[in-house]
């Protein structure tokens, strides 16, 4: 396998796991359960290493920690508390997330990669939902906060989703690319051949 080759089959993967990694910088677990239920029905391939994320009993245990996540967050007082507790747990579900995609034999490699991009992105986004939710907290009383938490929801959920639309956007993005190049060399060709 040549190096081109497997450039083309790491981007996608860590493009996956870096938008998942982001989503769960929203809500920790619903990534975990989209990923869960792609790598079940075959949508995008599951490391070897992480194929436990794609049995049965990972999904019964995402799909309750993903409903009682989602409700938590309704309940006052217990959003800010459940966001001090997501800042870590944002990071280690980004790290997971994206070390699941990668195809890397190295674990070293893989994980570290996984940490940077994944982990580090997903603490982002945990750290800026928190202080939006403290901002809400402070100047609404906390009333704007069930308003947020929706907005979060959502974009968890379409985040999700929209990652595994990532590596075809980028595989045609690529395609238009060498297209181009091809097109370019041909009337290249073709007027130094008139010349």
């Amino acid at each position: 396998m040549n190096e081109s080759t497997e450039l083309f089959q790491f981007l996608p993967s860590l493009c996956l796991g870096i938008a998942l990694s982001a989503a769960s910088g929203f809500r920790v677990f619903l990534p975990l359960l989209v990923a869960n239920l792609a790598g079940k029905f075959g949508v995008f391939p599951v490391a070897e290493n992480m194929a436990w994320l794609s049995d049965t009993p990972a999904t019964v245990v995402l799909l309750i920690a993903t409903l009682l996540e989602l409700g938590a967050y309704y309940i006052p007082v217990l959003d800010n508390l459940l966001d001090t507790l997501a800042m870590p747990s944002a990071v280690v579900a980004g790290t997971l997330l994206t070390g699941t995609f990668l195809q890397i034999d190295d674990p070293m490699w893989k994980w570290g990669l996984a940490l940077i991009a994944g982990g580090s992105v997903a603490g982002t986004f945990q750290a800026g939902t928190s202080l939006l939710r403290l901002g809400s907290t402070k100047f609404t009383g906390g009333l704007g906060n069930n308003i947020l938490t929706s907005i979060e929801n959502i974009f968890s959920a379409t985040l999700s989703i929209l990652a595994f639309l990532l590596p075809i956007f980028i595989g045609i993005i690529i395609l238009y690319f060498v297209i181009w190049i091809w097109r370019r060399l041909y009337r290249r060709k073709k007027t130094e051949s008139l010349v």
